[in-house]
């Protein structure tokens, strides 16, 4: 796919999604179904308004149906579905103008509600479904054919490289699921994994809870397990984006949600900052010297702390000059008055619970105690 975006000064190329391929299979088989032809291209227009012509690979002519597979290619993301062939079979069915989808081996099937389709169905979302319906309905019109079409969609390698996914934890069992809102995938798309957290608080949601529990990766699970005593399959993973999993928690309607997380990231919430990614800035040192001059701290250990790259190195020049509990009382007062004002809050009670890998607990906000009791209940 010749199509590019630049990105962080690097020119980056975009790829196609397992919706796009799911598309253009059951076009192209279709097309071979009801039309007679052999085709070795297929073209898909997808919902950006791109065009995509890809190969066809992996033909089966039947009397009765047509198999044929599209290679999925996610450009310059990594993409651990990229390279893997999905395949599309359709067959007759006796009903007018139906278009029946439902998927075979490596397509994962939803077993917990709040996913984007019912529990029991095949999860091939909303958008590929869409446009798997919309190319059917047009091969029908195109040739003249005025029964119905089943397409059943498999991705055979999608059985192993679900376990390497979120499917597991999110309910959708023995494949992959078929995605794709716009059927382009964008090179190192944050908009993947802020749909990954959305998902997951509609799962949650669906389920009825009304407090969630958030951690920005493995160190924030490992606190959750050891000193707090929480399954961390309990929490959702916000990696950097923060304030984007604060804003889709309350769009869910939750009541409450309290971030257990590292002082390294948390650390840059006290300067306004909700996605934590290095890209972004660090504030890391210039908020520690603040506070820490606000706590009374001398020039020197300012320029210390100034000079220092890593959160428990500062921590280690305050406890050796004896303000390490009072600053980390003022970083954490200011991070809890910027997540209560937060666009994200709207109502929504807010709190965080602060450690450091060297020095274990360090703080948590005025909510946060209460927050961490209604999810012991509800878990």
């Amino acid at each position: 796919m010749d199509s590019f975006i630049t990105k962080d000064g690097k020119k980056l190329r975009r790829g196609y999604t397992t919706g796009s391929c799911a598309a253009a299979a059951s076009k192209a088989a279709a097309l071979m179904l009801l039309g007679g032809a052999e085709l070795q291209t297929v073209y898909l227009m997808t919902p950006r308004s791109i065009g995509l012509t890809l190969a066809v690979k992996d033909t089966i002519r039947r009397e009765d149906f047509v198999s044929c597979g599209i290679i999925k290619d996610g450009g310059d993301d990594p993409d651990v579905t990229s390279g893997i062939t999905v395949y599309a079979k359709v067959e007759k069915t006796p009903v007018p103008g139906e278009v029946l989808i439902d998927g075979g081996e490596g397509v994962g099937r939803v077993t917990k509600p709040g996913l984007d389709q019912p529990v029991g169905q095949a999860a091939i979302n909303s958008t590929p479904r869409r446009m798997i319906t919309a190319e059917l309905r047009q091969v029908m019109e195109d040739c003249g054919y005025t029964g119905g079409l089943k397409v059943t969609i498999s991705a055979p390698e999608g059985v192993e490289i679900a376990k390497k996914t979120f499917n597991p934890r999110l309910g959708i069992v023995g494949g992959l699921s078929i995605l794709g809102t716009t059927g382009i995938v964008e090179p190192m798309s944050d908009e993947a994994v802020v749909e990954t957290i959305r998902t997951e608080l509609s799962m949650r949601a669906a389920a009825g809870a009304k407090t969630v529990l958030f951690v920005p990766g493995n160190y924030g699970a490992d606190f959750l397990k050891s000193e707090l005593g929480i399954d961390p399959e309990n929490a959702v993973t916000t990696s950097n984006f923060i304030g984007d999993a604060f804003s889709l928690a309350a769009e869910a309607g939750f009541e409450g949600a309290l971030l257990v997380g590292h002082i390294g990231k948390l650390v840059k919430l006290a300067g306004g900052m909700f996605n934590t990614h290095s890209r972004y800035g660090d504030c890391r040192a210039e908020i520690f010297a603040a506070h820490a001059g606000l706590c009374g701290a001398s020039a020197e250990v300012i320029r210390q702390i100034m000079d220092s790259a890593m959160t428990d190195s500062m921590l280690a020049i305050l406890e050796d000059a004896g303000l390490r509990e009072a600053v980390m009382e003022s970083v954490t007062d200011k991070i809890g008055e910027m997540l209560a004002h937060h666009r994200a809050s709207a109502g929504m009670r807010t709190g965080a619970v602060i450690f450091s890998n060297v020095y274990g607990f360090l703080g948590r906000t005025d909510a946060a105690g209460e927050l961490l009791e209604a999810i012991r209940k509800e878990f």
